[in-house]
């Protein structure tokens, strides 16, 4: 059954080609508000197109394998587990839009999942890696999010109880791309600095899986502690 859409999310805004690459939680329900807003959504996974017929079948969204995921898009998503970032298809963003906005939504999870990724334990970023495979510029946004939220939380903009979300990223008219996309989605925004300052939203950060309006994420932010706790360090 397709997911109903929220009461005054229809996208007011151009339809955008916008691929998404990992169906999980994440993947998938960003699926489910994108297609409801009319974007145009290729969905893609480690798995192959064969098995994203469900997904596809809910919400309109065509499957595609990895390496054409891509192909045309003005926003990509990449929501896969960090450890598999680097077995991304070389000139994954080849085929993409002139200006793409790329979404990283991942997490370092070293001891739960990703093992130990050496640049990040000495201090590289998580997104900041992330950028260095692909080779491309991110927009830190969704880590922090309780998937089933994406769905349940969105509320049209000025609504009391509003979420917000951080988003980071070097990219000034990407960024700026990717908070429209966020709004029109259903939640505000605050712009949480550089992908340097983005170590303020990672796993165990006082914004992390906090529900809060623009006022509760901003103060978080702020309160972030720099050194990453002994729970996601290898």
């Amino acid at each position: 059954m397709r997911q109903r859409t929220a009461p005054g999310h229809r996208s007011e805004g151009h339809i955008m080609k916008i691929g998404i690459i990992g169906a999980g939680n994440i993947g998938g329900n960003l699926t489910r508000r994108l297609t409801a807003l009319g974007h145009d959504v290729s969905v893609a996974n480690s798995r192959g197109p064969h098995t994203l017929g469900e997904l596809a079948g809910e919400t309109g969204a065509t499957p595609v394998p990895v390496a054409e995921a891509a192909r045309g898009a003005e926003v990509v998503v990449v929501t896969i587990p960090l450890k598999a970032v680097p077995d991304l298809p070389s000139g994954l963003l080849d085929g993409a839009a002139q200006g793409v906005a790329v979404i990283d939504t991942g997490n370092y999870y070293p001891q739960q999942r990703d093992g130990r990724i050496d640049a990040i334990e000495d201090g590289l970023v998580e997104s900041r890696w992330t950028e260095q495979q692909i080779g491309h510029p991110v927009i830190k946004a969704f880590n922090g999010i309780y998937a089933h939220n994406i769905v349940d939380e969105a509320r049209p903009a000025g609504a009391p109880g509003r979420l917000a979300l951080p988003v980071a990223g070097d990219d000034e008219a990407a960024k700026k791309a990717v908070r429209e996309l966020i709004d029109a989605i259903g939640f505000d925004t605050v712009d949480a600095g550089g992908i340097d300052d983005s170590w303020r939203q990672q796993p165990d950060t006082p914004v992390y899986g906090l529900s809060a309006d623009v006022d509760g994420v901003t103060k978080a932010l702020a309160a972030a502690p720099r050194e990453r706790p002994a729970s996601f360090r290898a």
